[in-house]
């Protein structure tokens, strides 16, 4: 048992060392030399936020080893720049203290890395860039201490508006809304990333062409959701691949503030789908998700937008792993699995074809696992809901043309 243990034990501690590696072990050949580090004579925040607003394109800051307590937000609206500390676990701007409720650190400007440090307990969301192209976000960690609860600021890392996105090697705990949370925004790929103890792990909102992959989400309220909601600028989402993550444990209680979108999702759900387009979920494993393991659904609620469809559509499920799971469906799932008998099967979709005002809709779903691997159809046909008109069916629906599986997204940061 315990030559086990210590094999076991030998990938993590190598896996913790890679993360925690100072700057220098990861610098290579080419790299030029570092500036000198931000002052911590003083204030450092105002050094740090000085630094910044003199930044030049092309600059690195540097930010050095400790913990920093900062009282008010930074900024950065030039482009070009890399912003770099000493490891993810050396360099933590601590936030505790923050006066107002605005973000850590908002970045407004193209070409900018992230990179090497942590964000903790900001009042807001922990670091924000929004209409920012070619955004890299690369080991860090972003969280809030203690509990999860509804005062937490809602998003971890928060690229908005922006093309060209990257985020690897981040770690988020302790987020309202979601984790990780890409909206509005197009080509774009989240991988090698843990996500925890956050109401939605990832999110990939109102957005064209993403790759997820090689993640955890674990111990979420929802491990990584595909959403594509009314009343946006950007609207139309669709094109996304999630695969090879693992998505485990996602049994939180939901602790998003009340109203929030996120607010709805039930506890125990691994992957939600919603209202989006082209979608590929394959090569995941799923493992003690309580509610269901992946969820396929119609947006619920009315809108006026004529452009929007609430249908999810060309939707793939195939090739995943799946242990443990719907043995506890909560939320709005509870009512509905009691109907028939109390627990879920891996996939469930519930069945919406259609929406006040328009006509019926081929949604072309592809549940393409082994015949063993259980699926539901709760037949719910249209909303609002009416439980007496609910036809539910094991019957996995024919897909008319199975859609193609997008391309695999190419970041110009990474040639």
């Amino acid at each position: 048992m315990k030559l086990m243990r210590l094999a076991l034990a030998a990938p993590l501690v190598l896996a913790i060392v890679a993360c925690g590696q100072s700057v220098e072990q990861r610098a290579g050949p080419g790299i030029p030399q570092l500036p000198p580090p931000v002052s911590t004579e003083g204030d450092f925040g105002s050094n740090l936020q000085a630094a910044l607003i003199a930044a030049k394109n092309g600059d690195t800051i540097v930010l050095p080893e400790g913990t920093f307590t900062l009282t008010d937000p930074l900024s950065l609206d030039v482009g070009g720049v890399t912003v770099r500390g000493a490891g993810q676990d050396k360099t933590i701007l601590d936030f505790t203290n923050q006066a107002g409720a605005g973000e850590g650190l908002l970045v407004t400007s193209d070409d900018v890395t992230l990179m090497d440090f942590a964000v903790r307990n900001t009042k807001g969301d922990g670091i924000k860039s929004k209409g920012a192209d070619r955004i890299t976000y690369r080991y860090l960690t972003v969280e809030w201490t203690g509990e999860p609860k509804e005062t937490n600021g809602a998003y971890g890392v928060y690229p908005v508006e922006s093309r060209d996105v990257l985020v690897e090697n981040v770690t988020v705990r302790g987020a309202s809304d979601a984790g990780i949370y890409v909206g509005q925004s197009s080509n774009i790929v989240v991988r090698n990333s843990i996500v925890e103890f956050n109401v939605a792990g990832i999110e990939i909102e109102n957005s064209t062409g993403a790759d997820v992959y090689g993640n955890i989400a674990r111990n979420n309220t929802g491990g990584i959701l595909v959403f594509d909601l009314p009343d946006l600028p950007v609207g139309d989402g669709n094109s996304t691949r999630i695969f090879n993550n693992q998505i485990l444990a996602n049994n939180t209680r939901n602790f998003a503030p009340e109203g929030n979108i996120v607010a709805s999702v039930p506890s125990g759900t691994g992957v939600i789908i919603m209202a989006n387009r082209n979608v590929h979920i394959y090569g995941n494993t799923f493992d003690n998700n309580r509610s269901a393991q992946v969820l396929i659904s119609a947006y619920s609620l009315p809108f006026t937008d004529a452009s929007y469809n609430p249908l999810p559509r060309e939707i793939v499920v195939r090739g995943n792993t799946y242990g443990a799971g719907g043995n506890d469906p909560q939320g709005m799932l509870a009512p509905l699995a009691q109907a028939i008998g109390g627990a879920l099967p891996p996939i469930v979709w519930d069945g919406v074809t259609s929406w006040p005002g328009a006509a019926p809709q081929d949604v072309n779903l592809v549940i393409g696992e082994a015949p063993e691997i259980g699926f539901l159809n709760f037949g719910v046909g249209a909303y609002p809901l009416d439980p007496a008109a609910l036809r539910p069916s094991p019957e996995r629906p024919v897909a008319s043309a199975p859609p193609a599986e997008p391309a695999a997204i190419v970041l110009p940061q990474l040639k």
